[in-house]
């Protein structure tokens, strides 16, 4: 029930893509540099979705400042978010931003003690939405009948990954719900290298976030050398999953689930592997500024990303790249940042036991 009601509030609050018209700002950024760190190798969807919006937040900031986005990988994300949590507002004014991922909600939600960063401190200033799709080479995707997976459960697969406590955790989840022999070879930067692993033979199944799949992936599928196996999916109203509008051909997980004997879409497991569905993609990616930002600078970066946002041709240069999601900002951008580091109690002490149980990692 509080797995449903979260579902619903998290739905309801995404599909409101419009924000409000923010006033004019004080902030005035003329002939500096704005710094956008991201906890991530510069391969990944999250670089993808920071490099698409930076040259558009320059336009739009006052005083047009140059955004650079610098990278700051390590620990799946942690080392960079650890960093971020020790900058204070008032040493920058303005010209510090921070990207987070769920891979860097994930560890937060699930008490990694590599976490010393607290979202309670940083202010939000866009929260983007996104989808994954999970993709395998030809000759093991025609072991597939077609949503039905249990012919590929004789196959042992490798998978690149950056960590269990990471947004890996949904693949991982899943793919064990669908009776899978996934192997994950821990340690790599970005999603774009987990990529670079399959390109190279070294891994045979794998997954991208939309914006990653558009650009890497796409161009694999057109040749001929990856197939799309399933999306993670959306959520409707209702807070069911539905179908990815970026990738409506593209059958769920929930769909391939349901096809595969002896995998579930009800119980303890589902609800686990839906709680953190719903933390780490509906509101996946997000703009920060630090601790003590002033309300006059966290209007400005709203503001800024509204300007984006009312451009007679976001909807068509962002649908290319980073796919259709919703794109918040103000109110909207909280609830999502609410809706993201929250899970029930129940899918946490889970998802904790699992990791304990299947990869020896433990949290407690």
């Amino acid at each position: 029930m509080v797995l449903n009601k979260l579902a619903r509030r998290l739905a309801l609050s995404v599909m409101c893509v419009a924000g409000p018209v923010l006033p004019a700002q004080a902030l005035e950024l003329s002939g500096k540099t704005v710094e956008w760190v991201i906890p991530f190798s510069e391969t990944g969807g999250s670089a993808k979705w920071a490099n698409f919006y930076a040259p558009l937040l320059s336009e739009a900031l006052p005083g047009n400042p140059t955004v650079v986005v610098k990278f700051m990988p390590g620990a799946g994300s942690t080392k960079g978010a650890n960093w971020f949590q020790e900058q204070k507002f008032g040493d920058s004014e303005g010209t510090l931003i921070f990207g987070s991922s769920g891979s860097t909600q994930f560890p937060y939600l699930l008490g990694d003690p590599r976490v010393r960063y607290e979202y309670k401190d940083w202010n939000v200033v866009l929260a983007s939405g996104t989808g994954g799709v999970a993709y395998l080479p030809p000759d093991l995707a025609g072991k597939m009948n077609g949503n039905d997976a249990s012919g590929l459960r004789d196959t042992d697969f490798i998978y690149g990954s950056q960590g269990a406590t990471r947004l890996d955790l949904v693949p991982l989840l899943a793919w064990e719900m669908l009776g899978l022999n996934v192997e994950p070879v821990f340690g790599i930067k970005g999603r774009g290298d987990g990529r670079l692993m399959f390109e190279r033979g070294e891994a045979n199944i794998d997954y991208q976030t939309s914006s990653s799949y558009l650009k890497g992936v796409t161009p694999l599928v057109e040749e001929g050398t990856a197939v799309p196996m399933m999306t993670w999916g959306a959520l409707n109203p209702a807070g069911e999953i539905v179908r990815d509008p970026t990738f409506p051909d593209i059958p769920t997980f929930k769909e391939v689930c349901e096809a595969t004997e002896g995998c579930e879409t009800s119980g303890e497991k589902w609800d686990a592997w839906k709680a953190f569905f719903i933390s780490g993609f509906p509101a996946q990616k997000m703009v920060f500024l630090p601790n003590g930002a002033s309300q006059e600078a966290i209007m400005a970066y709203a503001q800024a990303f509204e300007k984006i946002k009312a451009r007679d041709d976001f909807a068509e240069i962002s649908a290319g790249r980073l796919g259709v999601y919703p794109q918040m900002t103000g109110a909207k951008a909280s609830g999502a940042l609410k809706n993201a580091t929250e899970v029930p109690d129940s899918a946490k002490a889970f998802v904790v036991n699992w990791l304990q149980d299947r990869y020896g990692v433990s949290l407690k």
